[in-house]
């Protein structure tokens, strides 16, 4: 590909012929309703289904193999319903010493959730008889372990105070105990619900398979991703993968909303989780606010940093927000209910100084933090602590984010270079060193294939991650301030980023050549970022707003501006 050069004629943004709609569809929340993908029978209908798609393509011994895992899967859920029954029986016969071998030595030693309702019915007949050391001992050895599984948050402190209640109705969690008969036959009834669902889903199986049915089921859901888009071509699209949801190539060319409320410049923006339903921006006048994306409502507020905030980012869920900000901590903000949202935790790293990005790794385990100490940290949210150190460049770092691999983290720095890093050791394992101006940004595709970077150089570049090849370079907008102005992909075919000009520059990813130039804000861009979703672009800007950006057909396809 050759570089974009400023005497290139542009060429017009590609004629669309997409319509937006507002109609009602069935909502992902709800898929989950549709059927359980933990029902027995819904499990042998896939690996038939899958069985039968590696037989049309030939993969003959790849089926035998399949058949046959399944087949022992088949034959462990057949001892599973076998020994059920057997428990079933020797608990209602008051048979311990037969219901303790079948729940250690079979199927069921794995499944805690009967186990424990099983030991805690041993533990209730031997307190009924006063049998108080053989009580203790089933304590200890059997309920203990298994503390996580009880019904309520008081029950096992209830089953320690039976061993010196006068009786086992003292114990708020047993008061309605009616004795030992009874007792067995309620446990003998919650077994029975558990033959009666793994049964059921063995009935009635189908003994006929439509021809080529993984395919027509997977036509079946790509046309329900299509018609669920707010945009639709007038033409079918053509769907070239199945790696990622389908979400239509549409070139936004019209504002559709203003967000107001901050009292400073706004320097970075995200979508709230997957959905977009909510967008997030983060402020010179140190708080965060988020926005309804549709009605530019400020539904929530974020106060607690002292200082500006430099990034944000979401989990995938839409729960949990993080921000990087100048006072050198990183916010963690349950988000669930915004009505009320808090600060669970706050992050401060050892080096001190602004922190300039934050990111999640593809697992959302870790954070990924940098600043102005020249240094990348890993930060485990589990245990709450630094468990990696990424250290080499020579001036403050921009950026930083992982490949979506997650085996690696790149970095964008003041020093001009783009470095690489292997997750594990914290080792540098390659540096790039090609723009001429402070790297202000990195970003890469959803294939994983391709890195753009921002620069102070006035460009963005296009790199191959696989052989860290330049590929081309995009240009037309300004970037040589003091404050970070960022670039993004807009699915596979478009790249746009801010700009010092208060234009929003969308670009093609291949030709390189500016499709649409959005005019609106009255100060510089700094972060642009897309939702396929909702096929809405927000920017944030310098004029102390945030905007959306759609595509509106009654609009001319390059604004001027």
């Amino acid at each position: 590909m050759s570089e974009f050069s400023k005497n290139e004629p542009e060429i017009p943004a590609p004629k669309l012929h997409y319509h937006h709609t507002e109609r009602t569809h069935l909502c992902t929340p709800l898929l989950p309703q549709l059927f359980d993908e933990n029902n027995p029978r819904i499990k042998r209908d896939i690996v038939r289904i899958v069985a039968q798609y590696l037989d049309t393509l030939g993969y003959t011994s790849t089926k035998v193999t399949l058949y046959d895992e399944a087949n022992v899967k088949q034959h462990q859920e057949n001892n599973y319903i076998s020994d059920v029954v057997r428990l079933r029986s020797a608990i209602l016969d008051g048979e311990w010493t037969e219901v303790d071998r079948i729940c250690q030595a079979g199927s069921l030693k794995d499944k805690k959730h009967i186990l424990y309702k099983v030991y805690k019915q041993q533990y209730l007949e031997l307190i009924d008889d006063n049998e108080v050391q053989k009580a203790f001992t089933t304590l200890n050895k059997y309920l203990k372990p298994l503390e996580a599984q009880q019904s309520c948050q008081v029950e096992f402190r209830d089953l320690c105070y039976l061993l010196t209640a006068k009786s086992i109705q003292d114990a708020p969690a047993f008061h309605d105990w009616d004795g030992i008969a009874s007792s067995r036959e309620k446990l003998a009834e919650y077994l029975q619900s558990i033959l009666e669902f793994e049964i059921i889903g063995r009935e009635s199986e189908p003994q006929h398979l439509r021809p080529n049915r993984l395919i027509t089921m997977l036509r079946q859901a790509v046309a329900y991703q299509i018609e669920s888009c707010q945009y639709h071509a007038e033409a079918i699209p053509s769907v070239t993968s199945l790696l990622n949801d389908y979400a239509p190539v549409v070139v936004p060319n019209s504002e559709q909303a203003s967000f107001v409320g901050h009292l400073g410049n706004v320097k970075c923006t995200t979508y709230v989780g997957a959905s977009g339903k909510y967008v997030a921006s983060g402020s010179s006048d140190n708080s965060i606010r988020i926005w309804d994306s549709s009605t530019a409502a400020c539904l929530a507020v974020l106060r607690g940093h002292t200082s500006r905030i430099w990034d944000i980012c979401s989990d995938r869920s839409g729960t949990t927000l993080f921000s990087a900000s100048g006072d050198g901590t990183v916010r963690i903000w349950d988000i669930r209910d915004l009505h009320k949202p808090q600060c669970t935790q706050v992050v401060q790293p050892d080096g001190g100084g602004d922190i300039y990005s934050v990111s999640l790794n593809p697992l959302e385990s870790h954070l990924v933090i940098a600043g102005y100490d020249r240094t990348i940290r890993l930060y485990d949210r589990v245990t709450g602590r630094m468990v990696q150190t990424f250290q080499g460049h020579e001036l403050s770092v921009a950026h930083a984010v992982t490949n979506p691999l997650g085996n690696l983290v790149i970095s964008g720095s003041k020093d001009q270079t783009i470095r690489f890093w292997d997750m594990m050791s914290g080792s540098c394992v390659k540096s790039l060193r090609s723009h001429l101006g402070e790297v202000t940004s990195v970003a890469t595709s959803d294939s994983g294939m391709l890195l753009l970077s921002s620069s102070k150089d006035n460009s963005n570049r296009l790199w191959d991650l696989r052989s860290l090849k330049r590929l081309c370079r995009y240009k037309g907008h300004q970037n040589t301030s003091k404050n970070f102005i960022r670039s993004s992909f807009i699915g596979d075919s478009l790249v746009v980023g801010g700009s010092e000009d208060g234009m929003v520059y969308i670009w093609d990813r291949e030709s390189t050549n500016i499709v649409q130039r959005l005019c609106g804000h009255q100060g510089i861009v700094y972060d642009a970022k897309w939702n396929p979703k909702r096929g809405i672009l927000c920017s944030a800007s310098d004029d102390w707003t945030l905007k959306s950006w759609w595509f509106d057909p009654s609009t001319t396809s390059m604004k001027e501006c």
